[in-house]
């Protein structure tokens, strides 16, 4: 497995100091004498660029010490110890659980039954195992979860991301056959989300291209897509304001209690709901 140095990165965090002042009739600009303004810029390719320079000069003076060592050590044997209580989230009438150990670095989505769980060593069933995915696409998929729509919960839309990025794709997947669904929703790789409507319409909310995303990277739209056609002919249901953080939508399917919501989030403890 790799090393928790290769795993995790240290973020750097640069705070400047914003200049303030009165607002001036004709003035254009404000002025600041932050030498770090141009951080500002989350997605610019020059200030990615410093972070990952100043992540790497981090990661190798933090690794270095033996402090470092022995914790790696500990958490390793942790992540990779047989004797985890296997969380579960109940999908239909079986107990799902992803799990990761030694021998499974990108980890196994898998369910058991009620019965089985009960028992000490329940007996899973794997229905998705992402180390035998990525060794037959050449992918190093990382693990971002599902939403299986009901009552029958054999159709899913999984959440892939590379090496674990924040930016993903979902595919639509088939449990009871284990295959990728042929011509199914598919969402490229961005920062965004699909979420099920009904069997043949999704919410997305992803990258559609210029002016789309907030200034935080994050969707801004939200559009119906109807299964058989092209993303681009998504309809728009709801469009965030420039300065949002996020936006997304979902459906509540609970029988007799059937809604629809978009979800804007203006920052991180911050959001609103809208009732479509």
């Amino acid at each position: 497995m790799p090393t928790l140095a290769q795993a995790c990165q240290t973020f750097v965090v640069v705070a400047g100091l914003a200049a303030a002042g009165s607002a001036l009739a004709g003035e254009t600009a404000p002025v600041t004498d932050d030498a770090y303004a141009w951080l500002e810029d989350v997605t610019g390719a020059k200030p990615l660029e410093w972070v990952k320079q100043q992540n790497a000069k981090s990661e190798a003076e933090i690794a270095a010490t033996p402090e470092f060592k022995q914790l790696e050590g500990r958490i390793l044997a942790m992540l990779d110890s047989d004797a985890k209580i296997p969380g579960v989230e109940k999908i239909g009438r079986y107990y799902y659980n992803f799990w990761k150990d030694k021998g499974h670095e990108r980890g196994v989505w898998r369910r058991t039954t009620l019965e089985e769980y009960r028992k000490p060593q329940p007996e899973w069933e794997t229905i998705l195992d992402l180390d035998a995915l990525n060794k037959a696409e050449g992918e190093n998929w990382v693990w971002h979860g599902a939403e299986c729509r009901r009552p029958a919960y054999t159709r899913c839309l999984v959440a892939l991301s590379r090496g674990g990025a924040d930016a993903d794709v979902t595919r639509e997947f088939d449990i009871e056959s284990r295959q990728w669904i042929k011509d199914g929703f598919f969402r490229p790789e961005a920062k965004g989300g699909l979420t099920w409507i009904d069997q043949d319409n999704v919410y997305v909310f992803t990258d559609f291209g210029a002016g789309s995303m907030t200034p935080s990277g994050y969707p801004r739209i939200v559009k119906q897509w109807k299964r058989g056609t092209p993303m681009s002919a998504a309809t728009v249901v709801y469009e965030g304001q420039p300065q949002d953080m996020y936006i997304g939508a979902g459906h509540d399917d609970t029988p007799g209690y059937e809604r629809d919501f978009v979800i804007r989030t203006l920052a991180f403890y911050n959001d609103e709901m809208y009732l479509r």
